[in-house]
Formats: structure tokens, sequence, C-alpha cells
């Protein structure tokens, strides 16, 4: 019996993709060499390959960056979800190595919304693998993950400041939330909620409403994003949130409410050095996750 065209199609390797989702996440061709151990040159070939094979070009060149064409966008949420599928159907058959105990950490933000549904999806993968979870400030659990304490961790941080470009793994809005059909944003000074010292959104609330030179005082703390979230919806406070915490009864207030954009922060995956065959795949699942917006959205609806 004849095959069809269509089962002659070539097969991705996933070396290939590995090497693609490097350059994706670094937006370097040297830097994700690093990260799959592989010389610039190798890269450059597994890449040209790669481009030969799908007949379009995933990436756009120039002398100082490299960004995704929208090819290579479409191919980057296949080639997360394809290496992801590869570790849990491996797995399936090395399950006497996956098990023990790997400790996960997450901001509170995350933990709340992400980690149920993903915690749900490594438990029906890998019964034997029982995941600790931390949850705690994110230079706290960087830290931890550097002394050894976590096996990894996601984390927030300002946009490319990371020791390694390689760990980010997505990129949020930051929106002023406040309640719908609320008056806090009319007072003046303005009323704000926000976490400690060290914190990012904070940072980046405080910065942009100095540059804007906008009248403002600090009418509540809360290390707790339900914190801020009970503060605005009491109407006695707007708060720098993430675009995904934002509830029903709560609104992104922009520069129509006289308010300076926020812009974008990146989350990040840290892993500890010298990590264990079910730790990586355990990061493999979260990136996927993480990585296609997709798969993120059915995650927080399992959850």
């Amino acid at each position: 019996m004849a095959l069809s065209p269509r089962n002659n199609l070539p097969l991705l390797e996933t070396d290939v993709l590995r090497t693609f989702i490097a350059i994706a996440d670094t937006g370097s061709f040297t830097t994700a060499g690093e990260v799959v151990f592989r010389t610039p040159s190798a890269v450059s070939m597994q890449i040209k390959k790669l481009e030969e094979m799908l007949r379009v070009p995933v990436f756009r060149r120039d002398a100082r960056s490299v960004s995704l064409t929208p090819h290579g966008e479409m191919l980057l949420s296949y080639a997360r979800r394809i290496i992801a599928l590869n570790n849990e159907a491996v797995a399936r058959f090395v399950s006497p190595e996956m098990n023990g105990v790997v400790r996960l950490g997450a901001p509170d933000d995350i933990g709340e919304l992400m980690l149920p549904g993903i915690l749900r999806h490594l438990s029906e993968t890998w019964p034997n693998l029982a995941i600790e979870v931390t949850i705690d400030n994110s230079t706290h659990l960087r830290r931890a993950v550097e002394e050894g304490r976590l096996d990894l961790t996601l984390f927030n941080f300002l946009n490319g400041i990371a020791p390694d470009p390689s760990l980010k793994v997505m990129t949020e809005d930051l929106v002023w939330a406040g309640k719908r059909h609320g008056h806090a944003h009319l007072k003046e000074p303005l009323p704000i909620s926000v976490w400690e010292e060290g914190c990012i959104w904070r940072k980046q609330a405080l910065d942009a409403l100095t540059a804007a030179e906008k009248p403002f005082r600090v009418a509540y703390f809360c290390a707790h994003h339900m914190g801020q979230i009970a503060a605005i919806r009491a109407d006695i406070a707007i708060a720098p949130l993430a675009r995904f915490l934002l509830q029903e009864d709560m609104v992104a207030l922009d520069e129509r409410d006289g308010l300076p954009k926020l812009g974008t922060y990146d989350i990040g995956l840290a892993i500890r050095e010298g990590a264990t065959q079910p730790v990586q795949a355990v990061a493999d699942y979260v990136r996927c996750v993480l990585g296609d917006r997709s798969v993120l959205d059915s995650v927080k609806a399992a959850a």
C-alpha cells in the first residue's frame, strides 16, 4: 500500500528543537550555544537545517539582534510541547528513576493560579514523584536555589535584568488594578497598595509615578497579592498587578485614567546546578506551560 505524501513528512529532531528554543529564549545564537553545549557554527547549521526542512525562515537576524518570525512564533509553541511530551513519554518507561522529591519554589502570584494545574499534571504523569512546594518572594527563592535548598524555582524579574537570559520563560503585562466602577484612582494624592522593598512590581510602579510627577501615597502594605486584591476590592487603593491576576470585579487602569503605563516584566525559571533527571523533567514541563499561552490558559482553567 502506497504511503500518502503526509506520511513522508520529515521528523523534527528534539536536539534541533532544544537549540531553537534556546535561541528564542536568549535572543542570541552564541548564548544559545552555551545553553545546549554547542559551538555557534553548529547552532547556525542546526537552524539552517531546520529552516530548509520547514521551507520558511524562523528567525530574523541582523548585526545586533535575533528575533522570531511569525513562522518562528508558531513553531516555538509546538517545540515546547514536543519537548515536554517527549520527556513525559520517556518517563513512562523509566518510572523507577522518576521518584523521590523535587523541591519547587514559586512567588505567591504564580503559585496560586498556576501551580494547582501544574501539580495535578505532574502527579498524573509521575505518581511516584513527590513535589515539595515553597512559596516566597523571588529574591529568597533565587537564593535558595543557589544554596541548594530548592531544586528549581519560578521568579519574577525586570525586563532583561537577569544573570542568564536563558532563564526567562515568559513575559507578562504589569497593570494598574482598580475596583470596577471604583473611585480610588480619582483621589489625590493617589492611594496605592504595594509590597515590601525589593519587589519588582513596587519598583516599576513607584518609578513610573515619580517619572510622571503623579502625587501618590502608600496607603496599604502587604507581602501577599491577596492582600493587594483585598485593598482593591475595598476601593481604598489601586495596585500594580500582573494582568493574569485581574478578577471579574477588577479593571486595568491606564493613561485614560491619568495613570502612567507600567509596561511588562519577566518570569524566569532557575534550576540548581547538577539537577537530577526528575528535576529536569519538571523544569521542561513548567517551561512548556509558561512558554505557551494556550497551554497556560488551559492549566489555569483546570486549577
